[in-house]
């Protein structure tokens, strides 16, 4: 499946004027034969924008998912994105995963808040495991901090993902794990990874891009630079299959051993 990344930060605050931004990037992404569009943590109403958080979360159902999903079936282009999500008087920072004819597939809430903006703002989620089936792929959902978790990757791994989407805000001095941590994570689980970043200053962060999207040999089939891209890679079934029956890690594994890491 063709995947096209989003590295943008779009305009902090405005979702009606993200919203024209991934619109703009679902025709590009779709022209170019894309089947998806992964977007970054938090597009829909920007990162740093403090109490905004609060003011701009709505429902994974809400007026702003109708839109993406209009949007998504108008390009024909199934649709990732991060956004604050409402649910009563509670705010989690989530990502949704639309299908190419709108239909709402799965809503991942961040389970590893970083640091003491996202503490402040955010309820942490409860589900390391959300999934759905997309073009024959099993496309599994986490955020930022936690592909960081080894625990949460390997439980993807467990649970069949083939294509783990990542919508993430990396920040200066981490990029690291862009560079280096995201392909390892992919080859020692056996899945492509799609981690789709910010870019430049908001508020007291900078994000320093670097999307890319590796595969389960952990060569980064697409990186992108510091500035805003809209870059592009294939997640290929028959290659994932040949990884896999090649690289034994999870049929290796001997889960007696690991009982003292939980």
């Amino acid at each position: 499946m063709r995947t096209a990344l989003l590295q943008s930060s779009g305009r902090p605050g405005s979702a009606v004027e993200n919203l024209k931004v991934l619109d703009e990037a679902a025709g590009r992404a779709a022209a170019a034969g894309a089947g998806l569009l992964v977007a970054p943590e938090m597009f829909l109403t920007g990162y740093a924008i403090g109490d905004d958080i609060a003011r701009l979360a709505e429902p994974a159902d809400g007026d702003w998912a109708d839109a993406i999903a209009e949007l998504a079936a108008r390009h024909g282009i199934a649709v990732a994105y991060g956004y604050p999500e409402r649910s009563g008087e509670t705010v989690y920072n989530s990502a949704q995963l639309v299908s190419a004819d709108g239909t709402r597939l799965a809503n991942h809430r961040k389970t590893h808040l970083f640091g003491c903006f996202e503490r402040d703002h955010f309820t942490p989620g409860e589900r390391t495991v959300v999934q759905a089936e997309l073009d024959g792929l099993t496309v599994g959902l986490l955020i930022c901090y936690d592909v960081e978790f080894p625990e949460n990757v390997r439980a993807h791994a467990l649970a069949g993902t083939d294509l783990l989407l990542v919508p993430t805000a990396q920040m200066h001095p981490f990029q690291f794990v862009a560079e280096s941590m995201i392909p390892v994570r992919a080859f020692e689980n056996q899945m492509y990874v799609a981690y789709v970043n910010r870019v430049g200053q908001e508020g007291e962060f900078e994000f320093v891009g670097l999307s890319t999207l590796a595969g389960p040999d952990g060569v980064a089939r697409a990186r992108a630079g510091r500035g805003e891209q809209l870059v592009f890679a294939d997640a290929d079934p028959a290659f994932l299959a040949a990884s896999r029956e090649a690289n034994p890690y999870l049929r290796d594994r001997r889960p007696g051993l690991y009982g003292s890491l939980v």
